[in-house]
């Protein structure tokens, strides 16, 4: 039998596609209608924004502790997060973690490494992309990166937390990430990093000036095979 997957989950958006992901794609491997057990538990967006607002990190590390045990007594067997903001918080919840976890940036970057990628656009909250969680594992797997300007990472902060955590998807909203993707491309990226678990419902190759590293669809991939390996 596959593994039971637990979803730690923080915004609704990204959570909901992570979920239709490994759904709508488990049947390939597994046969009609099939995909292994699933459970999420998530404390309300709220809830982990007023840590954050207060750069209480731990306190974010606390909540996820608090999902995770959850879904440890509900059975799963490992877990994933489609949020790349809260990954921040990751070291501090995997020493307390009462099961393993699959990281989100960590499958990004082994993905960027497959396809070759040298030079990554990073794009996602403020917090994503001002902080060390993308910089950290791409410098020590020897790759670069660029992040947008302050005024475009205040723009797509905004964009994301006012809109698209909602449900809200704009062609004005989507035609300012493709110019933000588009100078990035202009500076030598040669792909760019969906790093908001929501950007995938907004941007993708289609649409996309460069090719996409989809955090929210690699990590979800990334668990179908956690859970059907022996």
């Amino acid at each position: 039998m596959p593994k039971h997957i637990g979803i730690v989950a923080c915004s609704a958006e990204g959570a909901a596609l992570c979920y239709r992901t490994i759904c709508d794609e488990a049947p390939a491997l597994l046969g009609r209608h099939m995909h292994p057990e699933v459970s999420m538990h998530t404390h309300c967006l709220g809830e982990y924004m007023e840590c954050i607002y207060r750069d209480s990190w731990q306190g974010v590390a606390e909540l996820m502790l608090s999902s995770a045990n959850k879904l440890a007594k509900a059975g799963a067997e490992f877990l994933i997060c489609p949020d790349n903001t809260i990954h921040r918080a990751f070291d501090l919840v995997a020493v307390q973690s009462p099961l393993p976890w699959l990281h989100i940036v960590e499958e990004v970057v082994a993905e960027a490494r497959r396809r070759g990628f040298r030079k990554l656009a990073i794009t996602g909250t403020k917090y994503t992309m001002e902080g060390p969680t993308y910089p950290d594992k791409l410098t020590a797997r020897g790759i670069d990166y660029l992040v947008p300007d302050a005024d475009e990472r205040a723009r797509l902060d905004a964009i994301i937390m006012d809109e698209l955590v909602n449900g809200t998807f704009t062609d004005v909203s989507r035609n300012y990430f493709q110019g933000v993707i588009e100078r990035l491309k202009r500076q030598g990226c040669d792909s760019v990093v969906l790093g908001c678990t929501e950007i995938p419902l907004i941007i993708d190759d289609r649409t996309s000036p460069l090719p996409t590293l989809d955090s929210t669809r690699l990590l979800a991939k990334a668990a179908l095979r956690n859970a059907l390996a022996k």
